[in-house]
């Protein structure tokens, strides 16, 4: 090959090289907000960005006007531009290039609602969730116009851009795609698709179980209120590798003192696992249940179970399923002393392998370290879930009578410190993650089921929650509805009235409703005694869907139970005036109304005698002569039964101020 020949050929291939390169660079970058299947805002100025190669000229055209719309990359690559989109409608096709073209198919225009909050909203159909008749809907969610966009979790201790955003993209609403997705934001979109002539819905599920509601707020707020300056500027001095960093050293030393108080352990091996360990003096427990309620009660930290079953002689030598449901928080599982798994996650069912080596015939022995971070602890969940399976589908129930002891407790060792990669639990470390990388994209609005987690300082919720809306609105920069669900009933019942944290909370949910162009689902009647995570997902979202549309998109509907107005002292008795008495109020079961108390001067609580009289409630009781003040389903999980002529019921309220003593 001569030297010419040779030049040219390099020459050829340099430049058929960069022709591939810059092809490359010039393939857009979009955020996993815009994917097929997406759903934008119907009518509106809808944002569309990404990245490109810097000074490129972006083309987006749409098919439902064949309009083109340009925009410079800038010095970065990014560029942003916004779209007009028509009357709810669709499929459609959206075209970006700056030379090498991406298409969105499927594409529909309709209503985008943003659905938040804690495990309540997060609940998915199936998985931990199994909501009520969870089988059936599953199986009939074929709702092509349904969109769902499942945020993953996430926290940061800055804001990050949509392009760092974690999402599988759009999914169009199938029995195939439903199953793990928010069942609070599916019923609440079902109802509107049903409600608005089958207009498109877009869900985008951006929650976390457990969490805070300072989590969700921004930095830029939350440093208004005296509370949480001092930690937003910690949290902003650090950047996350820096923060990872001092967590892994802290829980380094921190474990290091557990392991040496646990005497599970012994040279670093799990003797209370073994066959033989000596557990005659550990004392019983029923299982499942929290253990809060089973003889350890305000204790977090770490505590071992045993249970000894027979296994078939038929069994030995054949792979068995070990399934024991949930378990708050974390738990290391033992076959005949030898582990067979572990989990971290309270919301999180176990099933395990037993290999089929560990398994003879006979005496056997199930062992589990149990660590409860906080809250509760210990197994919950359905009985039938703890069992041993075996060969042709065989079981053998575990649930029942467990043996146990408790080893190191927080009490003595402090809370183990938290990786900030999973404590979400830190002042706007979820807003940053998992909310600021959705703006600006269109929304209609936003529902949001949380507080729980904040119920022990409710009178700070007060301010916390509706600084959170505006500050949602902010970044938006529209004032969008702002939908949310009052805590449902939860705990025992108790006999006489008293002071309650979850009242309370509630309470400071009724109170934002002060705050314009916002709504609320009461959900005091469909909660559960024994779980915080009611299976009646299906009138939670009606409810929030009822909101919706009458305040949103204008229907006469009625969207509320009596809501507390004003009260009237009279002689010996007080009478309370309400709204939203849609069709007169009512008792629910026909009998007595129930759930009211009342007080005089000495604060003391009784129950009282309450009748309906118009759109009024005539309360007294024989012992208070003259009372002051009344409370109505003021408890954790109160027997009440007030509602309208709709069938909505109304939510706890009281007419003092009295703050609790703590």
């Amino acid at each position: 090959m001569n030297t010419k020949t040779y030049f040219f050929k390099v020459v050829s291939l340099c430049f058929f090289l960069g022709l591939i390169s810059l092809s490359l660079h010039a393939a857009i970058e979009l955020p996993p907000l815009f994917t097929d299947n997406m759903v934008l805002q119907q009518q509106m100025n809808a944002p569309i960005w990404g990245k490109a190669t810097p000074g490129k000229t972006v083309k987006i055209t749409t098919s439902w006007d064949n309009k083109t719309y340009s925009v410079q990359a800038g010095t970065d690559g990014s560029w942003k531009i916004s779209v007009k989109t028509p009357l709810a409608g669709g499929p459609y096709t959206i075209s970006l290039s700056d030379g090498k073209e991406v298409r969105l198919n499927n594409v529909l225009i309709g209503e985008v609602w943003i659905c938040s909050g804690q495990s309540n909203m997060e609940m998915p159909l199936a998985g931990w969730g199994k909501v009520l008749n969870y089988e059936r809907e599953i199986a009939e969610a074929n709702y092509p116009n349904i969109r769902l966009l499942q945020v993953k979790k996430a926290t940061s201790n800055q804001p990050v851009g949509s392009i760092n955003v974690t999402s599988g993209g759009w999914q169009v609403c199938s029995p195939a795609t439903i199953a793990e997705f928010s069942s609070v934001a599916y019923f609440f979109g079902r109802n509107l698709n049903q409600n608005l002539n089958n207009v498109p819905i877009g869900l985008i599920d951006s929650s976390w179980g457990g969490t805070i509601a300072e989590a969700w707020t921004s930095g830029e707020s939350l440093e208004n209120m005296p509370d949480f300056k001092d930690a937003v500027a910690t949290i902003r001095s650090f950047s996350d590798d820096e923060q990872l960093k001092s967590y892994q050293q802290k829980f380094t030393e921190w474990n290091t003192r557990i392991q040496a108080a646990d005497r599970g352990y012994a040279n670093g091996q799990p003797v209370w696992a073994g066959l033989n360990a000596d557990d005659a003096n550990w004392q019983v427990m029923d299982l499942p249940g929290f253990w809060e309620e089973k003889g350890l009660a305000n204790f977090d930290g770490i505590a071992w179970f045993r249970k000894t079953i027979e296994i078939p002689s038929d069994w030995k030598g054949k792979e068995l399923s070990l399934s024991l449901g949930g378990i708050d928080d974390n738990d290391i599982t033992f076959f005949n002393g030898v582990q067979v798994g572990s989990t971290d996650g309270w919301n999180k069912d176990r099933t395990y392998k037993i290999p089929s080596k560990l398994v003879k015939g006979g005496k056997a022995i199930i062992t589990v370290r149990v660590t409860d971070t906080g809250g509760n602890g210990g197994f919950h969940g359905d009985k039938s879930k703890m069992r041993v399976t075996g060969p042709n589908g065989k079981e053998i129930p575990v649930g029942g009578d467990w043996k146990y002891q408790a080893t190191a407790n927080w009490a003595q060792f402090g809370n183990p410190p938290q990786s900030p990669s999973n404590n979400p639990n830190r002042p706007t470390v979820l807003f940053n993650a998992m909310i600021r990388p959705l703006v600006p994209y269109a929304i209609r609005g936003a529902i949001w089921y949380q507080g729980e987690s904040n119920a022990s300082r409710a009178y700070q919720y007060r301010e916390l929650f509706p600084l959170m809306i505006r500050d949602w609105r902010t970044q938006w920069n529209t004032n969008f509805p702002f939908y949310f669900v009052q805590l449902a009933n939860f705990m025992e019942t108790k006999p006489e009235p008293q002071e309650s944290a979850w009242a309370e909370l509630r309470e400071a949910q009724l109170r934002t409703l002060y705050l314009e162009n916002t709504g609320m689902a009461v959900t005091i009647d469909i909660g559960d005694s024994k779980d915080i995570h009611p299976k009646n997902k299906q009138d939670v979202g009606i409810r929030l869907a009822l909101a919706a549309r009458a305040n949103t998109y204008g229907q006469k509907i009625a969207f509320s139970g009596p809501s507390y107005r004003s009260y009237q002292m009279e002689e010996g008795r007080i009478r309370i005036s309400f709204d939203h008495t849609d069709g007169g109020l009512k008792i629910k079961d026909g009998q007595v109304l129930k759930g009211f108390s009342i007080a005089g001067s000495d604060h003391r609580f009784y129950w009282a005698d309450a009748v309906i009289e118009g759109n009024d409630v005539i309360v007294s009781a024989p012992n208070v002569k003259f009372p002051v003040a009344v409370r109505y389903a003021w408890a954790d999980n109160p027997v009440c039964n007030l509602y309208n002529g709709s069938g909505l019921p109304a939510s706890p309220f009281r007419t003092d101020d009295w703050k609790q003593n703590k």
